[in-house]
């Protein structure tokens, strides 16, 4: 008799978003999904009140860690840079729409909307592309998951009512609201969090093979060349970064933008290296980290790394 094949168990938060990226996987892979609460998921406090490396991440990966699940799928932009020897990434697959989009109550683009208008974001990089785009507009903290976010447009309650919320093209995409999009932001002017778009399937090290099938070599070339700008800056979710990696004409290119806080200032910098180059990412992130802290960067953002480190 031929001997079963292994069901392998994925851990996933518990949130629409993240189960619908982790099915995704788990269909692939042949995966039942195992939810896990994480500390972003129980938390009311915004990312710079709490700085946002790991809240995402570190109980799935504890759970890993302890033997409960085999592997765990991440929206890579919610990783720590910060490597655990123990942990690898064995794919990072193709990567869905980096762009960030408006989503309005009445259907109107950024530019359109009145002054005072309330827009919504937990972000502190889109606060400050916010306010440098609209300086004239009302910010206000939310967090929580898409639905409710979205019901922050459709509600009768005035104190809760936003004008527009600003969040991710592909989460939306992902659980069947792309329809809920008003305006997509351009990835030249509106830089993204380093890594949106793309997932990380993270296993126990050594344990590689269960998905390396599914590592898509562009994706993963353009996401380690963003995060790692941001490990190289030191930043993590509550620093105002934005960072837009692609590869064109063999080339892989590098194009980021520091922020300051209110969004009145900004620095931005950009490399390029031979797309076939075996450390083609680490050559544009230093290059790039370099010339964003060379123009004062550090004294925009908060960050750790400074010029003279």
């Amino acid at each position: 008799m031929k001997e079963q094949e292994m069901t392998y168990r994925l851990g996933t938060r518990a949130s629409k978003l993240a189960v619908a990226q982790a099915g995704m996987i788990a269909e692939q892979v042949g995966a039942e999904l195992v939810t896990i609460t994480s500390e972003g998921d129980i938390s009311t406090q915004s990312l710079l009140e709490i700085g946002g490396q790991g809240i995402f991440a570190n109980a799935l990966r504890d759970a890993m860690l302890r033997g409960e699940v085999d592997l765990l799928v991440h929206s890579y932009k919610d990783l720590p840079t910060v490597t655990i020897a123990e942990l690898s990434i064995a794919a990072v697959p193709p990567r869905a729409d980096a762009r960030d989009v408006l989503c309005s109550r009445d259907g109107l683009r950024l530019d359109e909307l009145p002054a005072g208008a309330k827009i919504g974001t937990g972000s502190p990089r889109r606060r400050a592309q916010l306010l440098a785009a609209r300086p004239d507009i009302e910010l206000v903290d939310i967090r929580g998951n898409v639905d409710t976010r979205l019901e922050r447009l459709t509600t009768d309650d005035p104190a809760r009512r936003l004008d527009a919320i600003v969040l991710a093209a592909a989460g939306l995409q992902r659980v069947g609201y792309a329809d809920r999009i008003t305006q997509y932001f351009a990835l030249d002017a509106w830089p993204t969090a380093p890594g949106q778009g793309a997932l990380a399937v993270e296993v126990p090290t050594g344990n590689e093979s269960i998905a390396a099938h599914l590592d898509h070599r562009e994706t993963r070339i353009t996401a380690d060349a963003e995060r790692g700008l941001l490990a190289r800056l030191d930043a993590g979710c509550a620093a105002p970064l934005g960072a837009h990696a692609f590869v064109e004409d063999g080339l892989l290119f590098l194009d980021a933008t520091v922020y300051s806080l209110d969004g009145t200032q900004s620095v931005s910098a950009s490399h390029a290296a031979a797309a076939d180059e075996p450390d083609a990412a680490d050559i544009v992130a230093d290059a790039v980290a370099a010339s964003l802290l060379h123009q004062g960067a550090a004294d925009l953002a908060p960050m750790q790394r400074r010029l003279n480190d």
